[in-house]
């Protein structure tokens, strides 16, 4: 007995989906949504820039200046022996009021007893305290918080992240140490790049 030869088919249809699918319904929600995001991607809402802001000149700035105080900036000025007031009284040539959030003192507490030092300069009554009314004690977030609220503080850390964070908030200073001394970023009365 011989084998039976199969025959060739022609012109055969590929199977397809019936239009009324699940699978199509949820591909096609999935593909709105992708769509409604790159829509509102392209819709590019800036910020509103507050009125103290004239051509990224901040005249809410001017001395005597209040300079917003990180935690690692006292341990970096107590390290390099830096004297608070009168190094940032050099550096910006006027008078400056050093301002401590509860969140920075919170912190300095947490790091135990070797920053005990720190401490005490932070609890300096030449220092004006400024009362945190949110939750938790990170620092960074709140001095953030605060500077784009109300833009009269200098910022002064060393923190590379906290930074590039307030960099992102027009008309800000930013204060920071570099070879043993005080160095002042984006103060426009000096011509600082801005």
């Amino acid at each position: 007995m011989g084998r039976a030869k199969k025959t060739r088919k022609f012109a055969q249809v590929k199977r397809l989906l019936s239009p009324k699918d699940a699978r199509l319904k949820e591909n096609k929600l999935k593909q709105k949504k992708k769509e409604e995001e790159e829509r509102e991607k392209a819709i590019h809402r800036a910020p509103q820039v507050p009125s103290s802001l004239f051509l990224q000149h901040n005249t809410a700035l001017a001395p005597p200046y209040r300079v917003l105080i990180d935690t690692n900036f006292i341990n970096f000025s107590l390290q390099n022996k830096l004297e608070l007031i009168s190094g940032m009284m050099d550096c910006l040539y006027a008078k400056c009021i050093p301002c401590v959030t509860d969140c920075v003192l919170a912190e300095l507490e947490k790091l135990g007893p070797r920053y005990r030092i720190a401490l005490r300069i932070a609890r300096d009554p030449r220092f004006e305290r400024l009362a945190c009314t949110h939750q938790g004690t990170y620092a960074d977030d709140c001095i953030v918080q605060r500077v784009t609220a109300s833009r009269c503080y200098i910022v002064a850390t060393c923190d590379r992240e906290l930074r590039r964070r307030v960099r992102k908030v027009p008309g800000v200073p930013l204060m920071y140490i570099v070879r043993r001394r005080y160095a002042i970023e984006r103060l426009p009365d000096q011509g600082a790049p801005t």
